[in-house]
């Protein structure tokens, strides 16, 4: 064989062999970037993002964002060393993204439920904010709690023991000082229809001495209108506070946004308290791509939101869902909003 071909031959065989490992070989590491951002007050296949059903919504107009985390898995070499070299992205260790022990599918499936957690966490929040009634709602009744028989989730309860209750607390503040084996009256509504039952009390996991119905109840904004969320392929808990404040903006008169483009991120709970939420650095950029003029970051995450602000892009810090309502008031109205 000629010993130029040969010489040639040699130099190709190591390229080849790190051009096939490159792009095959998968590494531990996942890509994490901007994602897409979703205008809670427009729409989304078709359908509105938040859909009320029973009554007229007010006026809303502008945007109110919320702004997700593109995430990358199953890279190989090639596909992280682009990411890296991009700067668009960064690189994190696999197992922060996906657990040990856990499945892309369990991972999508916990996101998934998180998702739906923040929905009505959401609701909850902006319903009490605008100062709906409460009524204590069963939550969840397991298969051996000593209520299984007799009372099922969305039950309002309204006595105990001839006790009238107004808020969660109330219940398990009835049972003090029962014992397992006792029995307790228990008023309640079912789809409009009242009745009572009397359930004999199992024991506390953790002290068999304290009698417990085995239901957990949470305060519920009393409404007549049906509330539902359309955002497919968005997994995590952080949108509760931009679904709050769009469905806000649709049960009060006037836009809440003043027509502006803004855009957010943070959890929320049934008591509008705002959480901080991962991966704010890639948030921002989204935003400020797709035009936001101001931001509302989570208290919590107002240091690292500092360190990677775009350039022409506002930080409203918020702790609570009141906070974010009366951060928008001061935009729309000119005044000086709480800053990161």
């Amino acid at each position: 064989m000629n010993r130029r071909i040969v010489t040639l031959i040699a130099a190709l065989v190591p390229i080849v062999i790190f051009g096939s490992l490159g792009a095959n070989m998968k590494v531990p590491y996942a890509a994490v970037g901007p994602g897409p951002t979703y205008n809670t007050l427009g729409t989304l296949s078709g359908r509105d993002i938040i859909e009320i059903s029973g009554i007229e919504p007010e006026d809303f107009g502008g945007n109110l964002n919320m702004t997700t985390v593109a995430v990358r898995s199953e890279l190989s070499l090639f596909d992280a060393l682009g990411f890296w070299i991009g700067g668009r992205n960064g690189l994190v260790p696999l197992d922060e993204v996906i657990p040990p022990g856990r499945t892309n599918e369990e991972v999508r499936e916990l996101n998934r439920l998180d998702f739906e957690q923040s929905e009505r966490q959401a609701e909850r929040a902006a319903l009490r904010h605008l100062e709906f009634p409460l009524v204590v709602e069963v939550a969840e009744v397991s298969e051996t709690s000593p209520s299984a028989r007799f009372l099922e989730p969305g039950d309002v309860i309204t006595r105990v023991d001839d006790v009238e209750v107004f808020s969660a607390a109330d219940v398990p503040a009835q049972l003090d000082g029962l014992r397992p084996g006792d029995s307790v009256e228990v008023t309640f509504t079912r789809d409009g229809e009242a009745g009572t039952v009397t359930i004999v009390l199992g024991s506390h996991p953790d002290d068999e001495d304290r009698g417990i119905l085995g239901i957990a109840v949470v305060d519920e904004p009393q409404k007549d209108f049906q509330v539902d969320f359309n955002v497919e392929q968005v997994g995590g808990p952080s949108a509760g506070l931009m679904l709050a404040l769009a469905l806000i903006d649709k049960l009060t008169p006037g836009e809440l946004t003043g027509g502006r483009f803004i855009a957010g991120t943070g959890t929320i709970d049934a008591e509008g308290a705002v959480g901080p939420i991962g991966g704010i650095r890639y948030k921002l950029v989204a935003a400020q791509e797709e035009g936001a003029s101001e931001f509302l970051v989570p208290g919590g995450n107002c240091r690292e939101a500092l360190t990677f602000a775009p350039d022409g892009l506002t930080l409203v810090r918020v702790d609570t869902l009141d906070d974010a309502v009366s951060a928008l008031t001061s935009i729309t109205t000119g005044e000086e909003a709480p800053t990161c």
